[in-house]
């Protein structure tokens, strides 16, 4: 599955976007610049007002969803905590019932984000694999539309930020993007691929959660036994296939980051931004870092996802101490 959308198609669907979600900033930050050796821009995805650049997605989606099927009873979903945000966000505002599935262990605060948007939520399984399998029997089961965490709408709506980052900064070199289940990586290909540019866009994933890395060294989707990371946002173990197709054709490489990697970056994304990062928000600064030699005098972004996470963990890494994992193996 490629995607091929135009750079109109992409304008209406920032317009829409645009309603609820005002464009994000991409700021050029000194500091960080001096740590990397580059010129470095962040694409500021942790200040949507959800905090995480998933709402785009959600609301797109939704949108369509009400004029394929306007007497759709409700949504469910399984998420680790942003796109399920997401999906109550935007299921409320089309007035639809929406269940959402996390894992047990799942980040407390990113429940009870999702219960505030009017979420009924549902607690399953070790991992995200785990509460997806049971948001597939629910939905089965209730009569509710499943809705995927990877689908041509979600891109085309996480894509706007990639139009936004592009059309304001057109001649980068590389932008790095961390890898979930593959929804934003995806879009910022299709936002590069529409304004006709050559930037390199660079995939990152966790070292102890690598299915993607794996799947793009293997040329097709490589499963894991577990997605062992305090990371929650890139911890996937089964990858999407037309993700890893759309990734094949359009990326550069996927870097692997340590959780030491990811804490740093956290805590350097703090000191010298004063910017709160998640775990998966963190992991383009630390692929950044660890390419530092290649990036010399290279312009490039990074994309910070999201900020949402729990204040014990950020607590801890901030302090440099040694945290616990937030995702089950």
């Amino acid at each position: 599955m490629a995607f091929s959308f135009t750079r109109e198609e992409l304008e209406e669907t920032a317009r829409l976007v645009h309603r609820l979600v005002p464009p994000t900033p991409q700021h050029h930050w000194p500091l960080l610049s001096q740590r990397a050796g580059a010129e470095i821009f962040v694409k500021h995805e942790n200040q949507t007002p959800l905090g995480a650049f998933k709402m785009r997605g959600g609301l797109v989606y939704m949108d369509s969803l009400k004029r394929r099927e306007p007497d759709c009873p409700g949504v469910i979903t399984a998420t680790r905590g942003n796109h399920g945000q997401s999906v109550a966000f935007a299921a409320a505002r089309a007035s639809l019932r929406a269940v959402v599935v996390v894992p047990h262990g799942n980040s407390v605060e990113k429940n009870a984000a999702m219960r505030a948007l009017g979420a009924e939520l549902i607690e399953h399984g070790a991992d995200f694999q785990a509460a997806f399998e049971h948001a597939v029997s629910l939905a089965e089961g209730e009569g509710l539309h499943l809705l995927p965490s990877y689908h041509p709408d979600l891109v085309r709506g996480v894509a706007t930020y990639g139009l936004e980052l592009f059309t304001a900064c057109p001649d980068l070199d590389r932008v790095y993007v961390p890898i979930g289940l593959g929804s934003g990586i995806s879009g910022v290909i299709a936002a590069r691929d529409a304004l006709g540019l050559k930037t390199q866009v660079i995939g990152v994933v966790a070292e102890n959660a690598p299915a993607y890395a794996l799947s793009f060294e293997q040329k097709k989707p490589v499963s894991t036994n577990s997605a062992d990371t305090m990371a929650d946002g890139v911890a996937c173990r089964v990858p999407v296939p037309q993700a890893v197709e759309v990734i094949l054709k359009g990326a550069e490489r996927i870097v692997r980051v340590s959780e030491e990697e990811i804490k740093a970056a956290m805590r350097h994304y703090f000191t010298d931004t004063h910017n709160v990062a998640e775990g998966a928000a963190a992991a383009p600064l630390a692929a950044c870092l660890k390419e530092k030699d290649s990036n010399a005098g290279q312009k490039v972004a990074l994309i910070l996802s999201g900020a949402n996470v729990d204040l014990t963990l950020y607590r801890d890494v901030l302090m440099g101490a040694e945290t616990h994992k937030e995702t089950a193996t």
